[in-house]
């Protein structure tokens, strides 16, 4: 489904991504680990179309992602991919049901259906009496299941999550992540998920360990 090919990406002299090779399968739970500087980050940036790679190409049903005009690589990102950071960057005048519509309302659905379907995710997510409640209203986990439900209101092919446990504690960070792995499963989109936390990293089916830029190893479990 989507592939990376001879990634490369450098920043000056540091070799972000230095020619790697990846396939993300439907429905898959890939965990990308590694030091600070490894180049977890960029492979995610490079393979959501955030950023274009220096070299090699990026494919989505094998279609190339990287030919792309930044236009489409835009409206790819809001109907095939959907994001849950860190900081979850929800947008603080917005109400949960808001933000969690934002990517429906922006592909020019009617408010009130975008704005039903986006209280349905929260409720799935256990958020109901909360879709009113804006971001400085909630708890940091209540908050990152807001940022779920945005991620897959318009029912992406993939989800990608950069640290999406980073800023919460354990407790809060498992269940969290457990809310983000059963709501994929329902929805059928693959995940790729960047942590530094191995009992997050363990969730998954596969892992792939980045060093300086390349694929240091794979397991499978």
């Amino acid at each position: 489904m989507l592939a990376g090919r001879g990634l490369t990406k450098h920043y000056g002299g540091v070799h972000a991504l230095d020619g790697v090779d990846i396939s993300i399968e439907p429905g898959q739970v890939l965990a990308v680990v590694g030091p600070s500087g490894s180049g977890k980050t960029s492979l995610l940036h490079v393979l959501s179309g955030i950023l274009r790679p220096d070299s090699g190409d990026v494919f989505l049903d094998g279609q190339s992602v990287g030919t792309l005009s930044e236009a489409a690589r835009s409206e790819l990102r809001r109907t095939a991919f959907g994001f849950v950071f860190q900081s979850g960057m929800l947008v603080a005048e917005l109400t949960a049901e808001e933000n969690a519509a934002l990517p429906l309302l922006l592909a020019g659905m009617p408010r009130q259906q975008a704005v039903a379907d986006a209280r349905d995710w929260l409720a799935r997510l256990g958020l109901v009496g909360l879709e009113k409640r804006r971001p400085g209203e909630m708890s940091g986990g209540q908050a990152q299941r807001v940022a779920i439900a945005r991620a897959l209101a318009h029912r992406p092919r993939v989800i990608f999550a950069d640290e999406p446990t980073g800023a919460l504690d354990t407790r809060t960070g498992q269940d969290m992540m457990s809310a983000l792995l059963t709501s994929a499963a329902e929805s059928g989109a693959a995940v790729v998920v960047v942590t530094h936390d191995a009992a997050i990293a363990g969730r998954a089916r596969r892992v792939v360990e980045l060093s300086d830029g390349r694929i240091l190893q794979e397991v499978y479990s």
